[in-house]
């Protein structure tokens, strides 16, 4: 009898895409680690410091009662999405229906996987940002969708060009994923691009959807898509509290814009999911309602003295960058001597035991850069630097 199993095949969708770079990595680094290497990782934006202590505390009371462990509704419980609705209007200003307007997520990713379902039919075309967070491409190729680069350029503050979107053929856009303040270039949110992205949208009705997790990092006026006039009708915003409240591994992000875009990823989403733990969401709803503006600022001077050895470490790989960049990243052009960015990034990898990473993983215009995480205590960064100088020229 014939052995039928080795005729199975993966879907053809799984050709369209590589594992996601930091997997693929992070086990060649676990393996040398495993040599005794002890790698110092500078590579994954992942907040080392902990939540607020009444973060936590709010974590533990709910999961010791009795009554919290069922089923939760997958839209979020209300106190949730009314402190989400509550953290928009006290940072931004932006007014939102705390029951139609908002929708939590199991962090951002999974909205973006929501939200393509939910607007992008197979062979319709997604603007990208070159470069940019890869998810946005990966997921639109694993969807069908046909994904359309627009450029991010280091001369124009990495602000997308309006001029080179309007040449291009767009009648099969349905969506433009934007991310500002911008990861990886460091490059900070302007009310002017927020200004034309929502006139852009308008022109030629396409939803714009601004990824927007690093408003609190290294940046003292945090700004929204969403406090354009007008916005809430054509553009979704995501927030997450990865980043603004220590929370990378409790996964709680947040999808605000109008209540029918809502009702179609609710759609979605109520297909693929089930409410996350009560306990998280209550949690999650306490970090946003009792953050203070000295935890805001903590974090402030914190990255800003990590930030000064990512400089230090720049500088003495003959790396070049803008000071203003904003968000827990440092990114930086290689020098010219280097044929590959890659070459630098290994040899500082094997030779000196730290681990970058190398920007052609966010686009072919990141290919002449690296990106230097802040999610680092002191003392590994100045470790880090140390191991750096001490490379043979």
């Amino acid at each position: 009898m014939e052995n039928k199993l080795t005729n199975i095949q993966p879907a053809d969708r799984l050709s369209l895409v590589s594992e996601y770079y930091f997997s693929r990595k992070l086990k060649e680094v676990a393996a040398l680690n495993a040599e005794g290497k002890d790698i110092i990782s500078l590579a994954i934006g992942s907040p080392d410091m902990p939540p607020s202590e009444q973060t936590v505390e709010k974590l533990c009371e709910t999961a010791r009662r009795s009554d919290t462990h069922g089923y939760q509704p997958t839209g979020g419980t209300p106190e949730l999405r009314e402190a989400m609705a509550d953290f928009y209007k006290r940072w931004y200003g932006v007014e939102l229906d705390a029951k139609s307007e908002v929708l939590p997520l199991i962090g951002s990713k999974e909205g973006i996987l929501h939200v393509t379902l939910a607007f992008v039919n197979p062979g319709d075309e997604v603007l990208v940002p070159n470069p940019g967070y890869p998810t946005y491409t990966s997921l639109s190729k694993l969807l069908g969708a046909k994904v359309v680069n627009y450029n991010l350029c280091e001369d124009n503050g990495w602000q997308p060009d309006f001029e080179e979107l309007e040449s291009m053929d767009l009648s099969r856009v349905k969506l433009m994923w934007t991310n500002y303040p911008n990861m990886p270039t460091g490059g900070n949110a302007q009310m002017e691009t927020y200004e034309r992205l929502v006139a852009f949208a308008k022109k030629h009705g396409i939803v714009v959807v601004n990824d927007n997790p690093y408003s609190f990092i290294l940046n003292e006026k945090p700004i929204s898509l969403l406090q354009v006039e007008g916005a809430k009708d054509c553009c979704i915003e995501f927030n997450s509290m990865s980043k603004s409240h220590n929370m990378p591994g409790w996964r709680v992000g947040m999808c605000m814009t109008n209540a029918t875009f809502i009702s179609w990823i609710m759609k979605v989403k109520s297909n693929i999911d089930s409410g996350t733990f009560r306990g998280l969401q209550l949690a999650a709803a306490e970090a946003l309602r009792n953050e203070a503006e000295w935890h805001v600022q903590a974090n402030i001077e914190t990255y800003a003295r990590r930030r000064k050895y990512a400089e230090q470490i720049m500088d003495v790989l003959g790396c070049k960058y803008d000071n203003k960049q904003v968000g827990m990243f440092l990114w930086g052009r290689i020098p010219d001597e280097y044929d590959d960015v890659e070459v630098l990034t290994e040899r500082v990898l094997h030779e000196a035991r730290v681990f970058i990473t190398p920007g052609f993983i966010f686009g072919s215009n990141g290919k002449r850069y690296i990106r230097i995480s802040l999610c680092a205590k002191e003392e590994k960064l100045e470790e880090a630097l140390r191991r750096i100088k001490s490379l043979t020229p």
